[in-house]
């Protein structure tokens, strides 16, 4: 009688990215707490003014149990709100004014954000990426000379010739006037209007190969996370 075969062993449920991700998450914690020596205070301290603000509620009401609980929940969420802001301002100052900040702003987003790096750069560190996503093309310059609005204007240009009436932005990197902060720069493109479908951001995409990629490397820096977990 032949024996049956055995049934293919399961595999064992992977601990690895767990464990990278619990390491990450100390490292990050860690780098943050140098960094920044309020870290501590302020997260602490927002986690007990939240839940003793409750608690005295519950109290002044009758029901200190229920307020107690509700206020310990709602003191974890608020100390985790404030770790991922302070976590999140300090890997921005970080990276702040290094050549490919925004690109690791951008590679840290969720959605379909198609991004060619250096399409036009001076010997000054001035770049300007291109980026093609659902608003249409995108055209981002980072750096601290004069020569951004020129970079990106003769880019500009030669993407209009390509793309005819569709849609083009630029966006200038910094603090002054009408340009765009670091830190600000995610939300801002999650503001654009979603121009295009789908397929016409594949279409959009295969016609500006013809324009040009990229030029140089440019060294890409940890990715800013909006939220500490």
């Amino acid at each position: 009688m032949t024996p049956k075969p055995r049934a293919a062993a399961k595999p064992a449920p992977k601990k690895s990215n767990r464990r990278e991700r619990l390491v990450q998450i100390r490292q990050a914690l860690g780098m943050t707490v140098k960094s920044d020596p309020k870290f501590l205070p302020i997260v602490l301290g927002t986690f007990f003014g939240v839940f003793v603000v409750i608690l005295v509620i519950g109290f002044l009401l009758e029901h200190p149990i229920i307020f107690g609980v509700l206020g310990l929940f709602s003191a974890l969420i608020a100390a985790m709100v404030m770790a991922g802001r302070r976590a999140s301002a300090v890997q921005f100052a970080r990276i702040e004014g290094q050549p490919g900040a925004a690109l690791s702003v951008i590679g840290a987003m969720r959605g379909d954000w198609r991004v060619t790096q250096a399409v036009e750069f001076t010997k000054n560190a001035e770049f300007v990426h291109r980026v093609i996503a659902r608003p249409g093309v995108i055209l981002i310059a980072e750096g601290i000379g004069a020569r951004r609005k020129e970079l990106i204007g003769t880019h500009a240009r030669k993407v209009r010739r390509v793309v005819g009436d569709k849609p083009i932005y630029d966006i200038l990197i910094g603090d002054g006037e009408g340009e765009v902060p670091l830190r600000k720069l995610q939300t801002h493109l999650m503001k654009l209007p979603r121009n295009l479908t789908p397929k016409e951001v594949n279409e959009l995409e295969g016609r500006l190969k013809a324009v040009g990629g990229a030029s140089m490397p440019i060294p890409k820096g940890p990715m800013p996370r909006g939220k500490m977990r």
